[in-house]
């Protein structure tokens, strides 16, 4: 829609790389309900939409000769840590989402943080894909377009049981709307809400799937592992949780050193990456 406006009234041939760049300066100018001005990030994937569109006119339609949006500066984005819930705002997040008018979303954050689903995923899972004999959720409709097996356990599978005992006859959704059953609930402003009642800032309902993904990492998941859990194709994507996993990457030293020069070889590691404990999920 914002593209439509800003240069829906033009041809594709007037559709020029100084075009787009000016659109991108306006974008980066626009200000939002979390800031004064548009994130690099959000630049980057309006710019991605918009260059998948000029992609399917040249190769596809035919239409132009060459997409403007790979001849101009793509916004950077910077290159901060991954935002997760620590365990003290995991508890009281959990605490709010309990609280009426929220306790629908329980469940829900709950599975997200146990498996690492994205939020359309959850939204739009029905009971037939869960399969609460085999502790597994199949998905259909992902992001990459792949069939995904989604293992459930512990607190995660104990709550969808209890949300089956009440599930409503008529819509297969698991999570349905309260007034139209056809169509999933939202989510938006009971999440805005339990944040604001847990204390937690710049925190996004994405974020929970970073939460997921850190908690794996911290507890000796490997990257690849990672990745097969969140249904990532490469790599490329889980390596921002790569520093979380040192103590698992000693671990793997210290064992090789083990077979090589016996089992005297150790690797010393700090206290900070002794990780006791493991997430109830994971049990």
């Amino acid at each position: 829609m914002w593209w439509a406006q800003q240069i829906g009234d033009y041809t594709l041939a007037d559709c020029t790389p100084a075009l787009i760049a000016e659109a991108r300066d306006k974008l980066a100018r626009t200000p939002t309900h979390r800031g004064p001005t548009t994130k690099p990030a959000t630049q980057v994937r309006y710019l991605a939409a918009l260059s998948h569109a000029f992609t399917v006119a040249v190769n596809e339609w035919g239409w132009i000769e060459d997409n403007p949006v790979r001849k101009i500066t793509q916004p950077k984005e910077p290159r901060d840590g991954v935002r997760f819930l620590s365990d003290e705002e995991r508890d009281r997040l959990l605490t709010a989402c309990r609280e009426p008018p929220r306790r629908h979303l329980y469940p829900v954050v709950v599975l997200a943080l146990s498996t690492g689903m994205r939020a359309r995923e959850i939204t739009g899972l029905t009971w037939p894909r869960v399969d609460l004999q085999q502790r597994r959720i199949l998905l259909e409709d992902t992001k990459n377009g792949e069939r995904r097996v989604v293992p459930i356990v512990g607190h995660a599978l104990d709550r969808l049981r209890e949300h089956g005992k009440v599930r409503r006859l008529d819509t297969d959704l698991v999570f349905p709307g309260p007034r139209k059953p056809e169509q999933p609930v939202e989510l938006r402003q009971a999440f805005l809400s339990a944040l604001v009642k847990a204390g937690i800032e710049d925190f996004r309902f994405y974020d929970l799937r970073h939460s997921a993904a850190s908690y794996l990492a911290m507890n000796g998941a490997s990257l690849a592992e990672i990745a097969e859990v969140l249904g990532n194709k490469t790599l490329q994507m889980v390596k921002r949780y790569a520093h979380l996993s040192g103590a698992h990457t000693a671990g793997v030293v210290e064992r090789m050193n083990a077979a090589i020069f016996g089992n005297g070889a150790r690797v010393w590691l700090p206290s900070s990456q002794r990780f006791q404990t493991a997430l109830w999920y994971l049990a």
